[in-house]
C-alpha cells in the first residue's frame, strides 16, 4: 500500500502544532514563575534575573510538605480500593457474563455522563450528615465511587475480549471461580490495571473541587488544593503563583514521563481488540 507523501506530512505538522500548543502555557507559566515578585511579566520573557528562591518560597507558603502527605494518603486509600472493585466488577461483566450484566453495563455508562460538580451539593450535605466532612474520607469515598463507572468501563473492555477458551480449560482443570479470577485472569490483566491505577493516581493527586469543598482543613486536602491556600497569601502576586502551579503539576509530569510507556499500550491494545 503506497502512502501518502501529503497525508504524511500534513499529519505531522498537525501534530507538530498541537505539541507546541500545548507546550507553550507550560514554557510561558515556568518563565513567569522566574521574574522577581510583585511584577507583571510580558508573556515568553526570560528574566535578566531570574528568581529560583520563588520555587521554595512557594513551596513554604503553601506548607506542601504537609499536603504532600495528605495527597499520598488520599492516592493510597483511593486507587488500591477503585482497583480492586472495578477489576472483580469488569470481570464479572466481561468475563462470566453475569445476569443483567447488560443492564449493569448501561447505568456505569451513564455514570460517565455525572460530572464532578453536578453532585458536589449532595455530597456536602450527606457527608455532614455522616460526620465525615472536613476529613480526608470527605475526599476518598465519594473519588471511589466517581471512580467505577470509568474504571469499570475500562476493566470490562479488557475482559470481554480475553479467549473464553482459557476459562473453559481452567474449570476443566477443577478451577474455582476465585482460582479462574486471581490465577489466570488477573494477572493478564497486569497492564490495563497498570495504566488505570497510574490515571487514577494522577486524576486524585490532582483533584481540586472535591477537595477544596468538602475539607476545610487546608492540610487535608490533596496537593491541587495548594493553589487555593496559595491564591490567599498572594492573590495578586503573578510570579509566585506560577511558581507553586509548576511544582503542584511537577509529580504528575514525572509520573507520564516515567510510565508514558505503559499507558500507550494500554490504550493501544484498547483500541486494537474493540
Amino acid at each position: 500500500m503506497k502512502i501518502d507523501r501529503s497525508e504524511l506530512y500534513s499529519g505531522r505538522l498537525l501534530l507538530l502544532g498541537l505539541m507546541v500548543i500545548t507546550i507553550l502555557p507550560f514554557i510561558s507559566i515556568f518563565m513567569t514563575a522566574l521574574h522577581p515578585s510583585n511584577t507583571v511579566p510580558g508573556g515568553l520573557e526570560w528574566p535578566a534575573d531570574p528568581q529560583w528562591g520563588n520555587f521554595i518560597e512557594a513551596f513554604s507558603v503553601a506548607n506542601m510538605t504537609a499536603l504532600l502527605g495528605s495527597s499520598l494518603y488520599i492516592v493510597l486509600a483511593v486507587v488500591p480500593v477503585s482497583l480492586l472493585i472495578s477489576t472483580m466488577a469488569g470481570f464479572a461483566i466481561g468475563q462470566l457474563r453475569i445476569p443483567g450484566s447488560r443492564i449493569l453495563l448501561a447505568l456505569f455508562v451513564f455514570g460517565l455522563t455525572l460530572p464532578f460538580g453536578g453532585i458536589i451539593v449532595p455530597l456536602y450535605y450527606l457527608e455532614r450528615a455522616l460526620g465525615i466532612y472536613n476529613t480526608r474520607l470527605a475526599v476518598v469515598l465519594p473519588l471511589i465511587g466517581l471512580y467505577m463507572p470509568f474504571a469499570v468501563f475500562w476493566m470490562r473492555a479488557h475482559f470481554v475480549n480475553m479467549p473464553t477458551e482459557i476459562s473453559e480449560a481452567a474449570r476443566v482443570d477443577g478451577a474455582t471461580l476465585w482460582d479462574l479470577f486471581a490465577r489466570i485472569h488477573l494477572p493478564l490483566a497486569r497492564a490495563p490495571m497498570a495504566s488505570l491505577g497510574i490515571l487514577m493516581s494522577v486524576w486524585t493527586w490532582n483533584q481540586f473541587l472535591l477537595a477544596l469543598v468538602l475539607v476545610e482543613d487546608p492540610t487535608e486536602r490533596t496537593m491541587a488544593g495548594a493553589l487555593g491556600a496559595f491564591q490567599g497569601h498572594y492573590a495578586t502576586n503573578v510570579p509566585l503563583l506560577c511558581a507553586g502551579t509548576i511544582l503542584i503539576l511537577l509529580p504528575t509530569l514525572v509520573v507520564f514521563v516515567l510510565f508514558q510507556r505503559q499507558i500507550i499500550s494500554a490504550l493501544l491494545q484498547g483500541s486494537v481488540k474493540g
